[in-house]
């Protein structure tokens, strides 16, 4: 069984006293646990009480962060005519439409993000089996799929973040970097959980946000008080 390093039992040890903190505490606690030598990211992983097994239950949706995600994000586009010229004119790189969906059905995956128009789904729904399970489907839901391309495509640049529960009825989704300012961090996470609560289906009974996490890249993940992280959405 593998050991676990010297920095590891050393950031166990901060929290053995703080079972379940307030998200102010977690960000604080989040960066000190933290050992990785860079700014390491920090995610929310959140259960809630749905079964997505229902289509009526199914959580997802996106956010754009107030202070960004700290990682530069490589975006594709499936755009042409003017839409194509819109989407080059706002800074995207990776433009095209029957040629790009070629190109991704034959192994093309160096994204992140994938945005289209909505005239160009029928061409890019054949790659669901593809994108789907890597989670890049664009979607309209998530804001993926719009004709006002060149706003995705800044929304993107300026920190948004797609989440979506996974079968388990979890989210796991980035918020920032361990370098962030507490604050900073702090209004991240907010604008996060203020999404998710936004996004509660009405089928979903009983409490919402059962269990949540911050976890940083390298180290123990601090578990936060779900009833204090549910109403830092509405503050």
């Amino acid at each position: 069984m593998a050991q676990h390093g010297k920095k590891y039992m050393a950031a166990l040890k901060l929290l053995e006293e703080s079972e379940l903190v307030d998200p102010k505490e977690g960000v604080r606690l989040v960066k000190a646990v933290n050992s990785s030598r860079f700014p390491g990211t920090v995610e929310l992983h959140a259960r809630l009480g749905v079964d997505p097994r229902h289509a009526d239950q199914m959580v997802r949706g996106s956010v754009v962060l107030p202070h960004g995600t700290g990682k530069v994000r490589r975006i594709i586009v499936f755009a042409q005519g003017e839409k194509e010229r819109e989407a080059r004119d706002a800074g995207a790189e990776i433009i095209g439409g029957e040629d790009l969906v070629k190109r991704v059905q034959e192994g093309f995956l160096d994204f992140d993000v994938a945005l289209a128009t909505p005239d160009l789904m029928g061409s890019v729904g054949r790659l669901g089996k593809v994108l789907g399970p890597r989670g890049l489907m664009p979607n309209p839901k998530a804001g993926t799929v719009t004709f006002d391309i060149a706003r995705a495509i800044r929304d993107v640049q300026a920190g948004r973040v797609e989440f979506r529960v996974d079968r388990y009825g979890i989210i796991h989704v980035p918020v920032g970097k361990t370098s962030f300012g507490d604050d900073d961090l702090l209004e991240n996470l907010s604008a996060m959980l203020e999404a998710i609560v936004k996004a509660k289906p009405s089928a979903a009974k009983g409490a919402y946000i059962r269990a949540a996490y911050l976890a940083p890249s390298i180290g123990p993940s601090v578990k936060l008080d779900p009833v204090l992280a549910g109403r830092l959405s509405s503050n």
